[in-house]
Parts: structure tokens; sequence; C-alpha cells
């Protein structure tokens, strides 16, 4: 269902309905709409006003791009809802990108409008020449205030771009790729069907709006007709508060968040009483943190769905360890070799999707690799096997080694130390090795007198793990890398262990 569509219905029946709350504010589905007609007066105005403005990505048909780089949830939700219901692709930029991150991804994509809050943005677009325009929050919501309004908004075409969204920006320049109307109405229509984003049902969704899981989980909930609350930053006593003010059934986060809910939970059940569902996505959940919620708040369901920002909402998980996942109905999926051939079931290969959700490929402008093969079916080089008719998740590409002719699937090797007593986080890695091409690392996070020794881990190795997927070197630092969304920069520990910036077990 189209969310402009859904807007105006809901509006119209219902104008009292709560659209987006946040810490800076609150919109129901009748203010919205007027809100939109203002955003989008702001945006064509500051467009308008260039004199020689940036030529957007040509994959876009020639429509301007607008990108949101600040860090208030709620301001940064209704601009992105506000244009959808015009011709105007916008895109969410997470201001704690490196500023190099943050020049090339605009000077690649055309994007011709930013509205950041960041003082070192618009001089170094300015040094590259870039034409366009950067905006403070201030001083474009005074642009929203003195312009007349613009027609109401209305449904656009499904062919038409209106989100431009990122496949990274952690490690590496980010790859851009559109979506469509028509591709983001086929993906509220899994979601819908699978991961109740249901009519007037309340969502909580921590977490900067430049997360895809984030604007995915705002974009569902207006295109239903539910109440989307958007939070600048995670905080469990403030989620906490939340939960119970708002009378929230639903939450949307990365797994990295449910232990922090579960603590919340536990100081303070009550707070959580409206509770019935929490859905996450962005990485892998464990079995102990499914636990740990069941065990503070045993009527919560919980859902762990897997997908691709490129690609839509995939499958998921329900119980054990959410490698396992059950793909969706509708949804074409196949365990492919490096040269393209269907592998047998139980077979380590490439994972290759077919959906209607699916975008078209990367922007030419910020990437040469490809998304789709010639037969329409995409991979993101996610890597997996098929067992017992389930699709079984092993990482990336990057996430398996090679070691004496053994394929190890890195994310395995760490899962056998999951719950150990005193060991935190782990990250497996595969290190160079004259003979055998590879060795498995693994790298363990903590103190030096709380970390177990290399005999203790390499024990409990044996007992868990295959022969070739037990560690051979064994490793000790105080802190992971991380993204600022919390998973483990497995490239990023391979360099700190090759630099010697960790303590050899």
């Amino acid at each position: 269902m189209p969310i402009t569509q859904t807007i105006l219905e809901v509006a119209s029946r219902d104008p009292e309905q709560l659209a987006i709350a946040g810490s800076d504010g609150r919109l129901t589905y009748a203010d919205l709409v007027e809100d939109s007609r203002r955003v989008f007066a702001a945006v064509q105005a500051l467009h308008s006003a260039q004199a020689d403005p940036p030529a957007p990505a040509p994959e876009t048909g020639g429509i301007p791009i607008t990108a949101v780089s600040i860090d208030s949830a709620f301001h940064t939700s209704r601009i992105v809802a506000g244009l959808a219901g015009f011709r105007a692709v916008s895109a969410t930029l997470d201001p704690r990108w490196p500023l190099a991150h943050r020049v090339a991804v605009i000077l690649a994509t055309g994007i011709g409008l930013v509205v950041s809050d960041s003082d070192d943005l618009a001089p170094a677009l300015e040094a590259r020449g870039w034409g366009g325009t950067v905006v403070s929050l201030a001083d474009f919501k005074e642009q929203e205030a003195r312009l007349d309004p613009a027609p109401a908004p209305s449904v656009r075409d499904g062919d038409e771009a209106f989100l431009l969204l990122f496949s990274s920006g952690t490690t590496s320049d980010p790859k851009g790729f559109l979506k469509t109307r028509a591709q983001y109405r086929a993906n509220v229509a899994v979601s819908s069907a699978y991961l109740e984003p249901l009519p007037g049902v309340a969502t909580l969704a921590p977490g900067p709006v430049s997360y895809s899981l984030t604007l995915y989980a705002l974009i569902e909930c207006l295109a239903t007709g539910g109440a989307a609350h958007m939070s600048d930053a995670f905080d469990a006593a403030l989620m906490a508060k939340r939960v119970d003010e708002e009378r929230i059934t639903r939450v949307v986060a990365v797994p990295a968040l449910v232990q922090a809910l579960s603590d919340a939970a536990r100081r303070d059940p009550a707070r959580f009483a409206s509770l019935e569902l929490v859905v996450t996505g962005g990485a892998n959940l464990s079995a102990s943190l499914r636990a740990g919620l069941l065990a503070v708040l045993p009527g919560v369901r919980l859902i762990s769905y897997y997908g691709a920002a490129e690609i839509g909402f995939i499958g998921d998980s329900r119980g054990g360890d959410g490698t396992r996942i059950s793909v969706y109905d509708g949804i074409g999926y196949e365990i492919r070799s490096a040269e393209g051939d269907a592998v047998p079931d139980g077979e380590l290969g490439t994972l290759w999707i077919d959906a209607a959700a699916c975008s078209d490929g990367y922007l030419a402008g910020t990437t040469d690799e490809v998304l789709r093969g010639p037969d329409g079916w995409a991979t993101v080089h996610d890597q997996g096997r098929i067992v017992d008719g389930k699709l079984e998740l092993v990482g990336r590409a990057g996430d398996i080694a090679v070691t004496g002719g053994h394929k190890v699937a890195l994310t395995e090797v760490e899962r056998a130390f999951e719950g150990l007593p005193r060991v935190g986080a782990v990250c497996a890695v595969a290190l160079p090795h004259r003979r055998l091409g590879s060795v498995v690392a693994l790298v363990v996070e903590g103190p030096r007198d709380v970390v177990p020794t290399k005999d203790a881990l390499r024990a409990l190795a044996k007992e868990r793990l295959a022969p070739q997927f037990v560690p051979r070197q064994w490793y000790r630092i105080d802190k992971l890398p991380r993204t600022v969304g919390g998973k483990i920069r497995r490239a990023e520990t391979v360099a700190l262990v090759e630099a010697g910036e960790t303590e050899r077990l």
C-alpha cells in the first residue's frame, strides 16, 4: 500500500490518529499532510535558488535529491515522510559518518540540498566545487514558516524513485541505490504480512533514521496507518518511560539493543506491560539475547528478520540462534557457487534472491559493483546453505575463511563461545598462513584478568567445533572495533592483530 495514499486516507478518516512522535514534537496524520506541504515548499525553494545546481544521479530521472543529516529523529522522519507525496528523492546521511564519506556520497549521487547542522560539511563541499545548498535545521524551519505551502501531496507513479539509500558508511565509501515507490510497496506488502506493522499499532523504533532498519520502520508504520515513535538515540530508561506512557506494543530495533531492553525490563517490568512484540533486524539475534528477553518478559513475542536494504525483507527466525531462516512466501532464493551454479542442499555458497522489492542496481556514480545478475536475481554476497528446507546464514563473503582447503564460517566459530562465563564479545578472523593459506584466530574482548586462558578457550572450541573450525591463534583486546550501530568490524580487527595492537594469549 502506498505511503501517501494511506496518509491521506487516515488523515481524512481519523485526522487525530498519531503519525509520528519524537522528543522534538508530534504530528497527527492530518498534521502530517499539512506539514508535508511546508516541507516541500521549503525544499523546492532552496533547490530553485541554486545558480549552478548539482545534476542528480541519472538513475533518478532528473528528480532533485534532498538529504537529511541531523540528530533529530523526529525532524528527519517528518521531512522524509513529507517529501514522499511529491516529486522528490530523499536520503538520510548519518551525521556521525566521517566527513569524507558524507562528502563523497553527496558528490557521487548529485545530492543538491542537505539539511545539516555540521559546521564542517558546507566548507568541505564548497572546496570541491559543489553547487548545492547546506541549510541548518533552524534555517530550514524558518523557510517552512515563511513560504506559502505547496499544493497537497498526491499518490505518485510506481516507477518514480523516492528514496536514496546506502549500503554502508563505516569502512568504505557507501554504495548508493534507489527505491521506487512500487518496490517499496512490494516491501511493505511483505513486512505487513509477517512483521505486524498493523493499523493503529504504536511502534517504537529507537536509533538513527539513517539506519535502513529505522527508516523502514517509519515508512511501514505510515504505510499501514500506525504510529511511529522515533528516538534520537537509544536510552534504556527513556525507552521504558516511552513504552509505559505511550502504550507501545511493538519495538523495532537492532539486536544490540535487546540486551539493554532486557536490563530495563528486569529493573521495572511493569513499565513494559503493554509490549507485545519485538522485531529485530540488521544482524543475527543470538539465542542468549532471545532467552534473556523472554526470561524477563515471557509474554513478549520476538521475531528476528533477515533482509538486505537493497533487496528488502527475505525471511525471519522465531526461535533459537536466528541462523535458520524461514523464507517468506513469494521470495525466490538459491545458493550458488562462485561460478553461478546452484549447489546441493547443505553446501555452502552465495545466496541469490528474487524479490519484487529489490532495487534495480547500485548508482553508477558510487560503485561499479553489480547487484543483479543477468537473470534478474540479486546478491549482496551473503553466504549460506539450505538445510531441511530452511536458509542457514553464515555471514558475508568476508566472513568465510579457507584454511587447508576447508571453508570455515567465522560466524559459526564465534557462536561456539556464546554464553561462556567471563567472555563478552569475540571476533573470529582469518590470518595469512604460508602453508595453509590462512588460519583461524579468535580475538576476545575483555580485561586481562577476566578473559579465560588460551587452554580454557581451546578446550571449549574442541568440544563445540569441528577440528578445522578450532582457532589456531588466540588474542585479547580491551575493546573490539565497532560500527556506530554496534557491529564488530572484522577487517579492522584483523588490522589490529597484524599491527600488534592485541595481546597474544
